[in-house]
C-alpha cells in the first residue's frame, strides 16, 4: 500500500515569506511552509479532516509561532469546534480568553438561534458583510492567519458557478490584502475533482487534496498538495495519521497503489 522510498528533493526555505503550518511532516512537502499572505483551499470528503488539519494551523501558528488567528465558522457552532479539537489537547478558549484567537459565528444565525459568540456575523449573508467582519476581527487581535471553514455552504448559498468565482475571489485577495495567510476548506464529493462545483481551487493560490479512501475493508489517508503557485512541492500522494496529537504527515512514504 505504501512505499517507503525518499520523496523528490523540495528545496527548503526560511524567512518571513515562509509561514510554517507545524504540522509534522507536511512543511517538508512545500519547501518549509506556505507563502504568507497567500490562501490555500483544503479540500476532502467526509472523514478526511480538512477543519482538523486546518485549526491545527491556527493553532500551531498561534502556540508555536506567535501569529494570532481567526476562524470563521460558516457550518459548526462555534461551541462545537472548540468541545470537537479537545480531544487533541487544542483548548480554544484559552486562546480567545488571552486575545489571540477569535471564531466568528456565522452559523448560527443563518440557521435561526441565537448566538452567545463574541464575534457573530448577524446580517444577512453576504460576502461583503462577512469581509467586513474579517476585516475588523483582524485588526482588533492583530491576527496573521485565518481559516474560512467552509466554502461549501457559502457557495450552495450563491448557487450559480459564475457567482461563487467571483465572490470567492474577493473573499480570498480581501485575506491577502489584509495581511492574513489562510486556508478554506472546500467538501467534495468526487475524490477525482480538487473542489465542489469546480471553481474554488482556481481563485485560490493553493489546494491541499486529503483522500480517505476504502480499500478492501479499511479506509485509507492520504494527501497531496495539489498546486503551490510560487513554491516547489512534493507531486506524490503521502500517507497521514489522524493521532491523540493531530495530524502527522509521512513526508518519506508514498501511495503507489490505489487506496
Amino acid at each position: 500500500m505504501f512505499d517507503g522510498a525518499i520523496s523528490e528533493e523540495i528545496k527548503m526555505e526560511e524567512g518571513p515569506n515562509r509561514v510554517r503550518t507545524g504540522i509534522p511532516g507536511f512543511d517538508e512537502l512545500c519547501g518549509g511552509g506556505l507563502i504568507r499572505d497567500r490562501t490555500y483551499l483544503v479540500s476532502g470528503t467526509s472523514g478526511a479532516g480538512k477543519t482538523n488539519f486546518s485549526i491545527q494551523f491556527i493553532y500551531n501558528g498561534i502556540t508555536k509561532y506567535g501569529e494570532n488567528g481567526i476562524i470563521v465558522a460558516t457550518e459548526e457552532r462555534p461551541e462545537q469546534i472548540r468541545e470537537n479539537v479537545l480531544k487533541f489537547g487544542w483548548n480554544l478558549e484559552e486562546l480567545e480568553d488571552e486575545n489571540k484567537l477569535a471564531i466568528i459565528d456565522a452559523c448560527s444565525t443563518k440557521i435561526g438561534i441565537p448566538s452567545q459568540e463574541k464575534y457573530v456575523d448577524i446580517r444577512p449573508f453576504d460576502i461583503r458583510s462577512l469581509m467586513d467582519q474579517i476585516i475588523t476581527t483582524q485588526e482588533e487581535i492583530n491576527a496573521r492567519r485565518a481559516l474560512v471553514d467552509s466554502t461549501t455552504s457559502i457557495s450552495f448559498y450563491l448557487q450559480d458557478q459564475a457567482k461563487i468565482r467571483v465572490e470567492l475571489l474577493k473573499l480570498s485577495t480581501t485575506l491577502e490584502v489584509i495581511g492574513l495567510t489562510s486556508m478554506m476548506t472546500c467538501e467534495v464529493i468526487d475524490e477525482s475533482m480538487p473542489s465542489r462545483f469546480g471553481v474554488e481551487n482556481f481563485v485560490t493560490d493553493g489546494t491541499i487534496v486529503l483522500y480517505y479512501k476504502r480499500h478492501e475493508n479499511v479506509r485509507m489517508r492520504s494527501m497531496e498538495i495539489y498546486k503551490m503557485r510560487g513554491s516547489d512541492h512534493s507531486k506524490k500522494i503521502h500517507p497521514y495519521e489522524i493521532t491523540p496529537d493531530g495530524f502527522v504527515i509521512h513526508p518519506h512514504e508514498e501511495v503507489y497503489s490505489t487506496v
